[in-house]
C-alpha cells in the first residue's frame, strides 16, 4: 500500500512537471488583456482574507528593486509590479509572512509559488524576480518564522505545522485570491516549484494538498528531516 501511494504522488509530480514545461513555453508572451494600473494595486489594501491580514501594498515601478534589509541582492532588470504582504495566522500562535508579486503588465494567466530550503524562515526574493520577469503572478512564505534554524519550533507545535506544510498551502490559497483581486480573473493554471526544502514542501503539497497546484517540481527534495538533520 506505501508503495502505491509513493507511486501515485512520484507519478502525479512528474505529470505536473510536464505541464509545468508545456505551459511554460508561452510564459514569456504578455497579455495586454491583463494590465492593471497602480489604482488597482492599492485597492488591494482593503482586501478581506480568511486568516490573514494585508499589511502592506505597494507599487513597484519597473527597473531597479531592492528587497528589504537582509535579501541578498537588488534586481535591476524587474517590470513594474504589485507588491502585497500578508501576515496569516491559521493558529493563534501562528504569523507566517507571505509575499504576492503581481505584474501591472503582460501576466500570462498564471501563479507560481516559490520553495524555500532548509530550515529557511526568509521570503524567496531571488526566485519570486525569476518568476516575475517570466509574466507570472508569484507567491513565496516565509514559513511562519524568521531565521534559518529549528530554535522556533520546541513548545510551539502550531509553528511547526505551519513550517512542515501549512505556510505553504495559505500562501496558496491567499495569493491566488489576490491574483484574482487584482486581475479580476483566476489563474488559468497554479504551479508549485522548490528544490532541497522546497522539494518536501512539494511532496506536502502534492501528498495533503493535491488541489492546490496543477503542476508540481520537487527538486533535490530534503526529506527525513529528523534522520539527516541529527
Amino acid at each position: 500500500m506505501l508503495m502505491k501511494i509513493v507511486g501515485v504522488v512520484a507519478l502525479g509530480i512528474l505529470l505536473g512537471g510536464l505541464t509545468y514545461v508545456a505551459g511554460s513555453v508561452s510564459a514569456d508572451v504578455p497579455s495586454a488583456a491583463h494590465a492593471v494600473d497602480a489604482a488597482a494595486c492599492a485597492r488591494l489594501s482593503s482586501l478581506k482574507l480568511p486568516n490573514a491580514t494585508v499589511t502592506s501594498v505597494q507599487v513597484a515601478p519597473a527597473g531597479h528593486f531592492q528587497p528589504p534589509t537582509g535579501a541578498a541582492e537588488a534586481f535591476a532588470d524587474l517590470p513594474s509590479f504589485c507588491r502585497v504582504e500578508l501576515t496569516i495566522k491559521p493558529s493563534s500562535d501562528s504569523d507566517i509572512k507571505s509575499e504576492t508579486w503581481l505584474p501591472l503588465s503582460g501576466w500570462n494567466g498564471k501563479f507560481q509559488e516559490v520553495g524555500n530550503g532548509g530550515w529557511n524562515g526568509f521570503i524567496q526574493y531571488a526566485a519570486l524576480a525569476t518568476a516575475l520577469r517570466r509574466g507570472y503572478a508569484t507567491a513565496s512564505t516565509d514559513t511562519g518564522h524568521v531565521g534559518d534554524t529549528a530554535s522556533f519550533a520546541p513548545g510551539h507545535p502550531e509553528k511547526l505545522i505551519d513550517f512542515g506544510y501549512r505556510a505553504v498551502h495559505e500562501t496558496a490559497l491567499r495569493g491566488k485570491t489576490v491574483v484574482a483581486a487584482l486581475y479580476s480573473a483566476a489563474p488559468q493554471l497554479s504551479y508549485f516549484t522548490g528544490c532541497s526544502g522546497g522539494g518536501r514542501q512539494a511532496f506536502m503539497e502534492a501528498q495533503r494538498y493535491p488541489g492546490d497546484f496543477e503542476g508540481i517540481i520537487a527538486g533535490d527534495p530534503g526529506r527525513r528531516k529528523s534522520s539527516t538533520s541529527l
